[in-house]
């Protein structure tokens, strides 16, 4: 019999691959999740290949690698060690998901073994997270012959348990009225049997949901799921806010059940996840699986393992979703796919749309992409290139309008010594008279907190992170300045640091500043605000939608969380107070087309049911193109105008863009580091290299960084020239570390 070894990624061993033999008799598997020892202890790993040929000694692993290329080869390794145990029979991953990750692995230029860990929940890699065991009540039916004779209680009882056919022992002896140990004696005298059983933890668990049947679709709604049927290109899912894309999505996904394949929904935001959850598990019932991070370890490794035994055949979670072991795999749908909250903002950087496109090419899979405001790659993929094919839907279902939209210039609203006010008049008339019709109105602000800004009044200094290059943001609420992007906070200091001035004022605002000020103008409105302060609590997402919805309140104020994917028919007035916020990040080319997005999807959330909305923008730069295309809903015009400008600069989707961040602990090390990669890199053909600066954001966690930018027609010229300048050992320094973004969204 021939010999068999196999290429195991071992878990926390990043970038190394190990060559393990087979002994006789253990039946190994590629995907399967093994036991293997290392370095005096055992650890766990997964099979990523198998060959019958002797293979190397395990060396540090090839980045870039395709998908399916050879690992093995080389010279005769002259001891290797053999795989204790088979951990789990059953695959961790199919043969299509680990080409899938060999691709990423490449794309992205991390190791194989980091993007294994990407694609598993951490309860799962884990290896714990047993099910729970409950006791359950089985009635014996018929009466078990020769059984003793039964008190007439007792009779009774058993009676009431053939009734409701048992159940669960703690609700079935709130529902009966009786004891366990009573129970147990029925048990004893042969009529019921208490079993031990598995209980895996559903999230969904409690809610009631009302069945729903598929709707009948408009003409355009009919048109794009031909498409999307038809087609094996992806499909861009191009629909105006409103326009029934969830309705085209649901009876797409029932078409794919009915071909015995499953689905995968991802959304940008969790919380766009429970009402997307519920529209879901209310059309497909128990097939609907949810993964996202918020769920408890134990629901998240339940939830897993249902997916990968087929018992749920839709999930429905954000970006780390488009890895669920969903499998055959028919359709995956990316709402709202121009989202920046799918790209993963630790390594592996990848962006959950481009992920979900590759895994449904290698799988045979269909593809659809929807928003009312796709990103400018997706769309020249689908008019200029023709990647995509393009389904459009124009018009919102059931006759209603979009909204009327009414841009204020906040110089013209500004009184004369107050400064900018948070509320101009014509919006603030506008709320007093959508309360007093018993309508429901969306404010939208992205910042949170009270103030941006808390600084001296004597000398002008803001007061800044001790640990990052960063200005506090004053919380009111706790009466603490805090740092949005290393969690640090503070007390306000008694006299400024620099001059020693008693003298602060907090400057700009945040959404607690503006639910401050709604309460002083409206005392009688009924608020909700939603933001990362308010919705830190587990389920706080859902049950905030939920009031809402349920008209507890009349004002729901958010930041970016509110802006899509939320449909209130009783909303007819959403206020925008300060749409050029995001116009104003520094080297952030995006800029536009990210502001005209947020105003777009804010604004549609008016007017979704029979009555009309309006929307009102607040804005310093009123005559902005891309403020101006989005209060008019022209979203091709845009599109153009925007993707002109692109070309003539040679930057994305007509290049492709990444951000090599250097960071350390000491400034003058991490810049000279970065300036000399610079230098390796500007000597590589086929990309074009920035010299090394200091990033936007030059401080952060007490780690100096800087950046220096790649432009290449390709990110494969972009990974080799990084393989080839930074030393993988540079990578791996705990002193220094180079962190490669490809298609980078932010370069702060």
């Amino acid at each position: 019999m021939k010999e068999l070894f196999a290429q195991v990624a071992i878990e926390r061993v990043p970038d190394r691959l190990f060559t393990y033999a087979v002994r006789d008799g253990l039946e190994v598997r590629v995907g399967q999740r093994v036991v293997v020892p290392w370095r005096q202890v055992l650890r766990q790993g997964y099979v990523v290949g198998l060959t019958d040929t002797c293979p190397a000694l395990p060396g540090r692993e090839a980045r870039g690698a395709a998908a399916g290329e050879d690992l093995f080869g080389g010279a005769p390794a002259p001891r290797i060690k053999a795989i204790a145990e088979v951990a789990d029979p059953a695959p961790y991953f199919s043969e299509g998901t680990l080409r899938l990750l060999r691709w990423l692995a490449g794309y992205y230029d991390v190791g194989l073994t980091l993007a294994l860990r990407c694609a598993l929940p951490a309860p799962v890699r884990a290896g714990g997270g047993k099910a729970r065991e409950l006791f359950v009540v089985v009635p014996v039916v018929p009466q078990p012959p020769h059984a003793p004779p039964l008190s007439k209680r007792q009779k009774t009882l058993y009676e009431e348990v053939v009734r409701v056919d048992g159940g669960r022992l703690a609700p079935l002896c709130k529902e009966l009225a009786t004891t366990p140990a009573t129970l147990r004696r029925l048990a004893a005298l042969g009529y019921v049997k208490v079993e031990r059983r598995e209980a895996p933890r559903n999230p969904l668990a409690g809610r009631r949901l009302l069945p729903t049947k598929p709707l009948p679709l408009t003409p355009g709604q009919a048109a794009a799921l031909r498409t999307i049927l038809a087609e094996r290109r992806p499909t861009l899912l191009f629909g105006v806010t409103g326009s029934g894309k969830t309705e085209v999505y649901m009876q797409a996904i029932a078409q794919t059940l009915a071909e015995g394949r499953g689905a995968i929904v991802l959304v940008p935001e969790i919380s766009l996840t429970p009402q997307t959850v519920n529209r879901f598990a209310a059309r497909f019932g128990g097939a609907v699986a949810v993964l996202h991070s918020a769920l408890g370890d134990g629901e998240r490794h339940d939830e897993w393992h249902r997916i990968r035994r087929g018992e749920a055949r839709v999930v429905v979670g954000p970006r780390s979703a488009v890895f669920a072991p969903v499998a055959p795999l028919g359709l995956i749908i990316v709402d709202e796919e121009h989202d920046p909250g799918y790209k993963q903002d630790e390594s592996p950087r990848y962006f959950a749309r481009d992920v979900a496109v590759m895994r449904a090419s290698i799988e045979g899979a269909r593809c659809v992409l929807g928003s009312a405001t796709p990103s400018l790659e997706s769309w020249r993929n689908a008019t200029e290139l023709g990647k995509y094919a393009l389904a459009r839907l124009p018009e919102r279902v059931g006759g209603a309008m979009l909204p009327d939209v009414a841009v204020i210039d906040l110089r013209e609203a500004a009184r004369p010594g107050q400064g900018l006010p948070i509320f101009a008049e014509p919006l603030i008339d506008a709320l007093k008279a959508c309360l007093a019709r018993g309508e429901q109105a969306i404010l939208f602000l992205n910042r949170r907190g009270y103030a941006t800004t808390y600084q001296c009044g004597a000398c002008g200094e803001p007061i800044v992170c001790a640990h990052c290059s960063a200005k506090l943001t004053y919380h009111a609420k706790d009466d603490t300045l805090r740092c949005h992007l290393c969690g640090a906070w503070q007390r306000p200091p008694a006299a400024c640091p620099h001059c020693h001035a008693p003298l602060f004022k907090p400057l700009g605002i945040g959404t607690q500043r503006v639910e401050a000020a709604l309460h002083a103008i409206l005392p009688a409105a009924r608020v909700i605000r939603m933001d990362a302060d308010s919705t830190a609590r587990r389920h706080s997402h859902d049950e905030l939608l939920a009031a809402f919805r349920a008209k507890e309140a009349d004002i729901l104020l958010g930041t970016q969380m509110i802006a899509k994917g939320l449909d209130f028919p009783n909303v007819t007035l959403v206020g925008i107070l300060a749409a050029d916020r995001s116009l104003n990040i520094p080297y952030d080319f995006r800029a536009p087309e990210r502001t005209f997005q947020l105003i777009a999807q804010v604004s549609g959330r008016a007017g979704r049911g029979t009555l009309p909305g309006r929307v009102i923008v607040q804005t310093l730069q009123p005559d902005h193109p891309a403020i101006r295309a989005a209060c008019a809903c022209a979203y091709e015009r845009f599109a153009a105008d925007e993707l002109a400008e692109r070309r003539a600069a040679g930057l994305p989707p007509y290049a492709k863009l990444a951000c090599v961040t250097f960071t350390g602990a000491d400034p003058e090390a991490t810049r000279r580091a970065a300036e000399a990669a610079a230098r390796r890199l500007a000597a590589c053909r086929g990309i074009e290299a920035l010299p090394a600066m200091p990033a936007p954001l030059e401080r952060k966690e007490d780690r100096w960084r800087w950046q220096l930018i790649l432009k290449a027609p390709s990110s494969r010229a972009i990974v080799a020239a990084c393989d080839h300048a930074l030393p993988r050992d540079t990578r791996l320094s705990p002193d220094l570390r180079v962190l490669v973004d490809i298609d980078a969204l932010f370069l702060a």
